[in-house]
């Protein structure tokens, strides 16, 4: 029904492929003894549907790009429906308008049918030939995923096509209504059983006892496995009306019939109503003895998994495979490229692996991914997690306390407004903030009375970080966080960071700049060389007033959006830095989150010897475009294998520490699930209706830009009665400003009275 040729056309520009070596590495290099299988081996990645996380579940493109990006022994999962001319269709629902156009070529030709004896209206396969069904295009199900691709021409497969045209490694036949298809007088069985006669069929799974009982006398030897599959606990099986759950403790009965079993993760790993990970189950360990292999289903990366795994699907892979106890025998995955590299990659990995990739990781105000920013928690879990660079983004207290916090409003980072200082917010039109309660308004003891709040960048989606953690730690000064820095012996220095310096010594009194100074010399900076010092900003003017203090890396932020930086803003930046801290969108400039080119920026800043780091980088599947298969470390491998950037700034260092470690990168020819992507791969593969719309173009970054006119001398504070300085700008409630127009009011009511007299 396909010509694969053209197919791969379009696929192969996916993947940054430098030769044709790349191929041809696809083979094991797991250590089969270390694994906990049934077997042995290293655990089977089943793709369900293919690669159904991006393209439409059992499409030719979600089949290829499986094949292609996945382990060699990788093996696609078929959900095997029947037509009414007894043809076999890989297809991923019974009611078949919810992953294709049917419903809009035959309008009137749904059907009711009971399911399972549930009455459930809707298009079904047994009421069509595989003739009609050749003009039926296949569509995104999951409304969440992006559905740009539904306008590609993408015809149902037969099992036969996605066998000849695909040429899996192995294929897993998955039969999910044989009575259904029985009562329309159509066998599964005679059509699974033909059809093993002409291809080798790896696996069969059903979720129907009585249908694995009528023909596990056939594959008593011979390739194919066969496999229960158990659905929720409470749903009921049709051929021996019991629950699932009960079934689960008759491992000895599901012998007789089935080789292995197939379980949601949940089975194994329980998770409780807050989303958080409960102690595993024996079931691995008591099947494994039963002498069945477990298979594990529902992973999916652009979903919300436990906290406990920090957005990482990597870690959730590892907890299945290799967490010291068991591992399951394959994983049936969405996105079967993170699945893949985690047993190639990660798997049997320590913290203390030879480094394999020459880029810095640094903190984005600590493990903040994890716990509160900037407190003494997150800290601590970023050194733990092999940060190289640790951060602190300056504030400076009302009694010139120079500490670490994300942002100069409190409101962001602290539990301020649930507390007393809620009523001094204001509204600062200098800084463009509104209801602000601001640092620079509190003294140090004031805001050691205060909680510190997780950051939560996506709360529109739903996405929360680590809740149980929201309020843990405690913020730090300057010095404290030198401290603790200075004592981790595996970071290898400090990031410092300086915003609004003119503003609060022009307009508040306080000279931030000396502040840190002040601070580095106290705490031995100056003199030590263990230890790099880098500060950065977006005002030229601040890095220029530490030039000429030691030997610090001068960083400058360029705090927008960029396509392009002439020469002579880059010889200006010279001026005053020596490092640059970018977007990650002027480096891969993004449109509804697809990819849409590559700028020149980097590879120019790096050609007059300026490193470049980029930000922000984050676990949370929304962050990444999705020609990263919403994974971390695709992402991650792009910027620095591709775009040779020098540094990510990332919420989660433990990602970014774990990926420039992998195996694979030590490998003589790296796997493709472990090889860059091109920029525009995906958008190459969608027809002109598909395609985002197109987005104004960043600007070009110019002299003007970047420089900054000199730092403003500190100005004198005026004192208030209790010795600190006078309130900023007025709130926005109006309550300074109505005193201030009462007193006023009652001044010119008296000079009235008095010009009267």
């Amino acid at each position: 029904m396909w010509k694969l040729q053209s197919v791969l056309g379009l696929l192969s520009i996916l993947l940054l492929c430098s030769s044709a070596a790349l191929v041809a590495a696809q083979r094991s290099r797991t250590r089969g003894s270390r694994w906990q299988t049934l077997s042995g081996d290293a655990p089977l990645v089943i793709a369900r549907g293919g690669f159904s996380g991006l393209f439409p579940d059992s499409s030719i493109y979600a089949y290829s790009l499986a094949v292609q990006t996945g382990l060699p022994n990788l093996h696609v999962w078929c959900d095997v429906q029947l037509t009414k001319d007894g043809a076999g269709i890989c297809f991923p629902d019974i009611r078949m308008e919810n992953a294709s156009d049917i419903d809009n070529l035959y309008s009137n030709r749904s059907n009711t049918y009971l399911v399972n004896g549930v009455s459930t209206q809707a298009w079904f396969s047994v009421d069509f030939t595989l003739e009609e069904l050749g003009p039926v295009d296949m569509k995104q199900r999951i409304y969440s995923r992006a559905p740009n691709f539904d306008a590609t021409p993408m015809q149902i497969l037969t099992v036969e096509d996605v066998v000849t045209q695909t040429k899996p490694p192995g294929l897993w036949l998955n039969v999910a209504h044989d009575i259904f298809f029985s009562q329309h007088n159509l066998s599964m069985r005679s059509f699974v059983l033909s059809l093993s006669r002409r291809v080798i069929v790896n696996y069969v799974s059903s979720s129907e006892v009585g249908f694995l009982r009528s023909i596990v006398s056939r594959f008593r030897t011979g390739p194919t496995k066969i496999v229960f599959q158990f659905l929720r606990q409470d749903d009921v099986e049709p051929s021996t009306n019991q629950t699932y759950g009960s079934l689960l403790g008759n491992l000895t009965f599901i012998k007789t019939f089935a080789t292995g079993i197939l379980v949601p993760k949940n089975y194994i790993w329980p998770v409780d109503s807050s989303q958080y990970l409960q102690n595993y189950t024996s079931l691995v360990l008591d099947a494994h003895a039963a002498g069945l292999e477990v298979f594990a289903s529902n992973f999916v990366t652009d979903a919300v998994i436990p906290y406990d795994y920090s957005y990482d699907p990597v870690a959730e892979y590892l907890s299945f495979i290799d967490n010291g106890k068991f591992s399951v025998d394959g994983v049936l995955s969405d996105f079967p490229i993170t699945a893949s590299e985690t047993v190639d990659c990660f798997s049997h990995m320590g913290k203390n692996e030879t480094v394999k990739a020459n880029v810095s990781v640094i903190s984005s105000e600590g493990a903040s991914g994890d716990y509160p920013g900037c407190t003494d928690v997150a800290y601590k879990k970023a050194v733990s997690d092999g940060v190289d660079i640790l951060d602190c983004p300056i504030q400076i207290t009302n009694d010139r306390i120079p500490f670490c916090l994300g942002s100069i409003n409190l409101r962001d980072r602290t539990n301020v407004a649930q507390t007393d200082f809620g009523n001094r917010m204001t509204n600062n039109p200098d800084l463009n903030i509104e209801n602000g309660v601001f640092a620079y308004n509190l003294t140090w003891a004031q805001i050691q009375t205060l909680r510190p709040a997780m950051f939560n960048p996506y709360p529109n989606y739903s996405l929360f970080r680590n809740p149980r953690a929201r309020n843990d730690g405690n913020l730090m000064q300057l010095a404290d966080f030198l401290a603790l820095a200075n004592n981790a012996s595996s970071v290898s220095g400090v990031l410092i960071s300086i915003e609004n310096a003119a503003y609060l010594a022009e307009r508040q009194g306080l000279g931030v700049t000396d502040a840190v100074l002040d601070a580095l010399s106290k705490a031995g900076y100056n003199n030590q060389t263990g230890k790099k010092v880098m500060i950065k900003s977006s005002d030229s003017a601040v890095l220029l007033k530490f030039k000429s203090s030691s030997n610090y890396e001068l960083v400058y932020l360029v705090d927008e959006d960029v396509r392009d930086v002439s020469n002579s803003t880059i010889l200006e930046i010279k001026k005053f830095a020596s490092s640059v801290v970018v977007s990650k969108k002027s480096v891969l400039p993004t449109a509804q989150n697809f990819v849409t080119g590559q700028t020149s920026v980097v590879p120019k800043l790096q050609a007059f010897n300026l490193p470049v780091y980029v930000q922000f980088f984050r676990n949370e599947f929304v962050s990444q475009p999705w020609d990263f298969f919403c994974d971390a470390y695709v992402e991650i491998n792009t910027h620095v294998s591709a775009m040779g950037i020098n540094g990510v700034i990332t919420d989660f260092p433990a990602t970014a520490a774990k990926y420039k470690r992998n195996r694979c990168l030590g490998y003589k020819e790296i796997p493709l699930y472990m090889a860059p992507v091109e920029p525009r791969g995906l958008i190459s593969v969608m027809t002109n209706q598909g395609l985002p719309p197109a987005e104004a173009p960043s600007p070009v970054l110019t002299e003007n830009d970047v420089t900054e006119p000199p730092l403003p001398p500190v100005m004198e504070r005026t004192p208030t009665q209790n010795g600190s300085a006078a309130p900023g700008p007025t709130s926005p409630n109006g309550q300074p400003t109505l005193v201030a127009s009462v007193l006023l009011s009652c001044i010119a009511i008296l000079l009235a009275a008095f010009v009267l007299c």
